[in-house]
């Protein structure tokens, strides 16, 4: 009885085990995969990083915000309504109120890797040095 007992735990062991892997491996596929669609490069790898990091990519943040175009004015009120909507002191979600946070943060990564770099400003006394 016990022999069976323990060949199962291995072969569930092993079941999970391979479908951790192959996970794992679809995963990595579909993060290069977002980054060649995303330009590929620097770029490409940013994108990569800001997906994983926040969980999710841009296209599905702009789903669950409702827009199309990174409008700040437009994200800034989708987000507003739709985190007081699912409130959960007014009845609604915290999961979803949660995943629309996470969506309006990606979002904004994206909208701060899009503003060029400000450049410093020399004083027109001086001269740079060489």
């Amino acid at each position: 009885m016990a022999k069976y007992i323990a060949q199962i735990i291995v072969l569930g062991g092993q079941i999970i085990g391979k479908a951790f892997t192959r996970a794992l491996k679809q995963e990595i596929a579909a993060s290069q995969e977002a980054a060649k669609r995303a330009g590929g490069g620097q770029q490409g790898q940013n994108r990569a990083a800001a997906n994983l990091r926040t969980g999710m990519t841009l296209e599905e943040a702009q789903d669950i915000l409702n827009v199309t175009k990174l409008d700040p004015a437009e994200v800034q009120k989708n987000y507003e309504h739709l985190f007081q909507v699912n409130d959960k002191a007014k009845g609604g979600s915290f999961y979803l109120q949660s995943k629309v946070f996470r969506a309006k943060e990606r979002i904004d990564q994206e909208l701060k890797a899009q503003k060029p770099p400000e450049t410093e400003k020399t004083d027109p006394g001086t001269q740079p040095e060489k």
